[in-house]
């Protein structure tokens, strides 16, 4: 049964541009069936989370990573009674705006294009699916519901502050109330974004040997979860073993967010989504304690994986070729594909024309970005750099 507060898909979906119902599909099925089919989530396929796409097939990638997140987020969103389509709707998008090389790739392009009005891969997401997506005859982007929009561009929480180009551009023309908090769905594909990636990125690390399982096993949670593992499955082999463990802590994260949750919608006692919107705080919460334990994991995973000397090697990198891409293309826009043209053309500013550059080179997967560095420059950063 669907909670009161839960997103109605009935409701007036409020798509910038009217369209006619679907006679087989709700709003919020539409939405996710159009990110889906979008050009950006086909090429989250060669996008990495922390590993350079040259490095292994079994490493997860962007794509891999939303599934994951999408899955995570309907199971969640159902055990609570809110809409399931909306919140895997906005799980599935929620990296699209990501450039080539994971946050290596944003955080170089966001100081390329600091002069240039910024750059946020969250903003950039919301630039993907409302402009930069021209597949459809009678509009631009894929014209999702204001609910999807406002869980892609709130789902970590109001906007506020100086709010980034690209998002403030839309907003100007589709108001998506960034001051208030997102629907508890959003906040649900929030929450799943942070239990997939830090299971898996615990999984890719084992893989890639930058840490091991004795090491591991000194975290919350993770300790215990081998000890039952060895408890009830004495003498299994190392990789059961290994994927047994963390399949319970990937549960245990799920039950707490379940029961911290149910507690919080108890005691608010919301009526409707924009009940919960208004609220001031979120609904869809980690426990204090558990939360105080996931930070300690994602501490050693940031010292042990994303600052591990192997792959700041590779940032370093790809940030070399992300940093000499950029002005090439900027310097002469006749690098870029011919279909670009004529909005280059119509460019009236340095600004203009960076954005533009930016769009382009944020679209790009690991391993195309690679091969127009190496076109243009005649050197290879993974060899040469």
């Amino acid at each position: 049964m669907r909670a009161d507060f839960a997103c109605d898909p009935q409701a007036p979906s409020r798509r910038l541009y009217e369209e006619d119902h679907s006679a087989h599909r709700s709003c919020y099925q539409r939405d996710r069936d159009r990110i889906i089919h979008c050009s950006a989530f086909r090429r989250l396929k060669h996008k990495t989370q922390v590993f350079v796409e040259h490095e292994g097939d079994f490493y997860r990638t962007r794509l891999t990573h939303s599934i994951e997140v999408g899955q995570v987020a309907r199971t969640i969103s159902n055990a609570l009674g809110l809409n399931t389509d909306l919140a895997e709707a906005v799980a599935l998008a929620h990296d699209l705006g990501h450039t080539p090389f994971g946050h290596t790739g944003e955080d170089a392009l966001a100081e390329l294009m600091a002069p240039y009005g910024g750059f946020d891969h969250n903003a950039q997401t919301i630039r993907i699916v409302t402009s930069l997506e021209r597949h459809y005859a009678a509009f631009d982007g894929l014209n999702l519901t204001w609910d999807t929009l406002e869980g892609i561009a709130k789902h970590n929480g109001p906007v506020t502050g100086d709010i980034p180009y690209a998002l403030g551009e839309y907003n100007a023309r589709h108001d998506l109330e960034l001051h208030t908090h997102a629907s508890a769905e959003a906040q649900v594909a929030a929450l799943s974004d942070d239990i997939a990636y830090n299971n898996h990125d615990l999984q890719d690390g084992l893989r890639a040997g930058l840490f091991t399982e004795i090491e591991i096993q000194d975290l919350p949670m993770i300790g215990e979860a081998y000890h039952e593992v060895d408890r009830t499955y004495p003498g299994l082999d190392a990789y059961r073993r290994r994927h047994e463990a963390l399949r319970r802590v990937f549960g245990v994260m799920v039950t707490d967010v379940l029961d911290t949750s149910r507690a919080i919608l108890a005691e608010v006692k919301c009526r409707s989504a924009q009940d919960i919107r208004e609220l001031g705080h979120q609904v869809i919460a980690f426990s204090p304690n558990f939360w105080s334990d996931l930070k300690e994991i994602r501490s050693f995973l940031f010292k042990n994986m994303y600052r591990a000397p192997s792959v700041m090697e590779q940032r370093r990198r790809v940030t070399i070729a992300l940093n000499e891409l950029f002005p090439a293309y900027l310097d002469d826009p006749s690098h870029l594909p011919k279909r670009w043209q004529p909005e280059i053309e119509q460019a009236q500013s340095k600004e203009q024309l960076a954005r533009l550059v930016a769009d382009y080179i944020a679209g790009m997967t690991d391993r195309f970005a690679l091969q127009q560095h190496a076109r243009l420059t005649g050197t290879d950063v993974l060899i040469d750099g």
